[in-house]
């Protein structure tokens, strides 16, 4: 287990791959989400490709400082930042980013933040820059996810369909398909176990502050300015983020490109974790001077 500091936390980390330091790809997670989630992608990658995957304050085995009563310590600006120092700290002036769920709008923040440290940008099913509209019935459910690991569990499952028979999900019923591997199911079951050492300030501070993110639409109205190379892979069968979202990102940034992906849905590196590598090394093998063809666009 390695740590880095990060403002006032230290953020667990894990690191494969020994490429070129000023290539390197850094992995952040979704919502309810740890490292681990890479777990069926890391033997698919090169190894002269360096790729470190950071788990967010409050996650995984990152610290978790107790919740603000607003839950300003866990808004997506204050990952976004956390983020950024654990990366300056580990030695890396420039790098890329991939970031799955509701990772992408922590990177889009990052990438607002900093622009001349970053290059590529790839996410995965991700909430864009407009946030998500939730309400009360979606705390509600957080809190019973919480509460009852069989309910998260069932909720986790629709994040990654493709692996569970859909007659028996639609009886409330788990049941894996039939070409659903031993490592898939063990990791469904180490995700879900994950969630139960998650803090407060995720369990309900994501979901508060992703509504702050919807009502306030800074980042939304900033996408024009965003012009960094942008590829989103969303699954067709996610029934999580809307695909008007990608849309519209695909249409108001710059350098954006959506490919929607046939037979998947939210959580291809779970669902299809050789599709997703495959896309992964498509894109950040080929690293052109970004910075340069980003400076093109300006």
């Amino acid at each position: 287990m390695a740590k880095v500091e990060a403002n006032d936390v230290k953020l667990n980390y894990e690191e494969h791959g020994k490429g070129d330091k000023d290539k390197a790809v850094i992995y952040i997670h979704g919502n309810l989400g740890c490292k681990d989630w890479m777990d069926l992608v890391w033997p698919l990658l090169p190894e002269n490709l360096r790729v470190i995957a950071i788990e967010w304050r409050g996650c995984g085995d990152s610290d978790k400082p107790d919740p603000d009563k607003d839950y300003t310590n866990y808004s997506m600006t204050q990952h976004a930042r956390d983020m950024i120092a654990a990366i300056q700290n580990l030695g890396i002036k420039y790098c890329h980013l991939c970031g799955h769920s509701t990772g992408g709008i922590i990177a889009l923040h990052m990438m607002r933040m900093m622009p001349d440290m970053f290059g590529k940008l790839l996410v995965l099913d991700p909430i864009g820059p407009m946030g998500m509209d939730f309400g009360e019935e979606h705390l509600k459910l957080f809190g019973q996810m919480k509460d009852n690991p069989n309910f998260a569990k069932s909720v986790m499952a629709t994040a990654m369909p493709t692996l569970f028979d859909p007659e028996a999900m639609a009886k409330g019923t788990l049941t894996f398909t039939s070409k659903v591997t031993e490592a898939q199911k063990a990791l469904f079951e180490k995700l879900v176990e994950k969630t139960r050492s998650l803090s407060d300030g995720i369990w309900f501070g994501t979901p508060i502050n992703l509504a702050k993110e919807w009502k306030d639409a800074t980042l939304r109205a900033q996408q024009e300015l965003m012009k960094h190379p942008v590829m989103i892979l969303w699954g067709e069968l996610d029934s999580w983020i809307p695909r008007e979202h990608m849309e519209e990102m695909t249409k108001r940034m710059p350098m954006c490109q959506l490919m929607v992906v046939p037979g998947v849905g939210h959580s291809m590196n779970v669902e299809q974790p050789e599709t997703f590598s495959k896309h992964f090394m498509d894109f950040f093998m080929n690293t052109a001077d970004e910075k340069d063809r980003a400076e093109k666009t300006s």
